[in-house]
C-alpha cells in the first residue's frame, strides 16, 4: 500500500531512564528482529562507558555526561546536502539537493550504527561508544561517510539548477 502514513512520531514514547525522545528513536534503530530490551541494554551499556570515558577525561570543555556526548554526535553527523540521481535529456546527473530535518537525523542514525556493527570482535556496546565519541570529536567513520556526501554535493554543483 503505497503511500500509507505511520503513526510512528505520535505513537513514539521517550526512553524509560532518560526520557528522550531522540535516544528512544535510536534505540528503535539498533532494535534488530523486534528485541528491544536487548537494544536498549546495548544503548544504555554505551551511555555508561561513555560517562567512564568522560570521567577520566581531564579536559575542560567535555560534555557533562554520556546523554549530551549523543547529542553532540548525532549533530556532527548529520548531512546537509546529498546527491540524488536525476534522469534529464538521456542522462543521468548527480544533482545535489539539500536534506531535511527528519532524513538528517535517520540517515545520522543510519551511519553511526553501520560504522559501529562494521567493526568486530567487541560487543556492540563497546563499539557504538567509541563510534560516538569519535564523531562527537568530529572523527570516524560515520563523519567519514558525512564528509563523503558533502564532498559529493560540492563536485556536483555544477548541476544544482537542475533540482526541483
Amino acid at each position: 500500500m503505497a503511500g500509507r502514513i505511520t503513526m510512528s512520531e505520535e505513537q513514539l514514547r521517550p526512553d524509560p531512564v532518560h526520557d528522550d525522545l531522540v535516544l528512544a528513536k535510536f534505540i528503535n534503530c539498533i532494535m534488530y528482529d523486534g528485541k528491544k530490551s536487548r537494544a536498549q541494554r546495548v544503548m544504555y551499556d554505551a551511555l555508561k562507558l561513555i560517562d567512564e570515558r568522560l570521567a577520566r577525561s581531564t579536559a575542560e570543555d567535555k560534555p557533562e555526561n554520556g546523554l549530551a556526548v549523543f547529542h553532540i554526535a548525532v549533530e556532527n553527523v548529520k548531512p546537509f546536502v546529498e546527491v540524488r540521481s536525476k534522469r534529464i535529456g538521456g542522462a543521468n546527473y548527480q544533482v545535489p539537493i539539500q536534506v531535511n530535518k527528519k532524513r538528517q537525523q535517520s540517515l545520522a542514525f543510519r551511519w553511526i550504527i553501520q560504522a559501529a556493527r562494521a567493526d568486530k570482535g567487541r560487543p556492540m556496546a563497546e563499539r557504538l561508544a567509541e563510534e560516538l565519541i569519535m564523531a562527537a570529536k568530529g572523527e570516524g567513520k560515520a563523519m567519514n561517510t558525512r564528509d563523503q556526501t558533502h564532498r559529493m554535493a560540492e563536485a556536483n554543483k555544477a548541476f544544482s539548477h537542475f533540482a526541483r
